[in-house]
């Protein structure tokens, strides 16, 4: 039996708003709160809401054959908590059937791990200590931004008790191998590579 990894990211930005040559020195409001609920809420409603009441559905009728896996990048939790708790209550809901894993990624959904390792482990454990938080689980997997992936990571992820990664199938990497299987790093023998594929 071929065995599918369902994995979905979820990922809202902070607008920012217009800010001027006049606000310097008098403001530190950057950012559009009034836009980002606007935009919180019309996602909510039209895509969060209904797909996770979708998946509930096919959970509860699988009885647990069918699992998913949740990458929220800790600036979307931050919006869901303000303007939709009941977003975060529907996924809350998903995490108690047991049969939702969420991953671990940067808080901000940045590369910082190409500029600050330092800020890199600032942010990855902000965002695991708030998904231990909402959903009382502790990430074992990883996902970096846009999926990034190198063996430095790897071993750094590694180094941090992580026991995978997920990554991107890019075929100029691959060559003539399939993403279809698990992988290793050079440098980082104990971890999985899980690569992303849309076949």
């Amino acid at each position: 039996m071929v065995s599918i990894c369902f994995y979905f990211q979820v990922h809202q930005p902070e607008r920012l708003r217009r800010y001027s040559v006049f606000d310097i020195g008098k403001t530190t409001a950057y950012f559009d709160d009034r836009k980002n609920k606007e935009v919180i809420e019309k996602v909510a409603k039209k895509c969060y809401l209904p797909m996770n009441a979708l998946l509930l559905k096919l959970i509860t009728r699988h009885k647990g054959a069918f699992k998913v896996s949740f990458s929220i990048s800790g600036t979307a939790l931050d919006q869901f908590e303000r303007w939709a708790p009941e977003v975060l209550e529907s996924f809350k809901a998903l995490a108690r059937t047991g049969c939702v894993e969420f991953m671990a990624e940067t808080y901000y959904h940045s590369l910082s791990f190409l500029y600050s390792k330092e800020e890199f482990d600032k942010q990855v454990e902000m965002h695991s200590a708030k998904i231990k938080q909402l959903f009382d689980q502790k990430p074992n997997v990883f996902r970096n931004t846009e999926l990034i992936f190198n063996n430095e990571l790897a071993k750094h992820i590694q180094d941090k008790g992580f026991s995978a990664v997920l990554c991107e199938g890019a075929d100029h990497i691959l060559g003539w191998r399939s993403p279809n299987f698990l992988y290793t790093s050079v440098t980082a023998p104990d971890i999985k590579l899980l690569l992303r594929t849309t076949n």
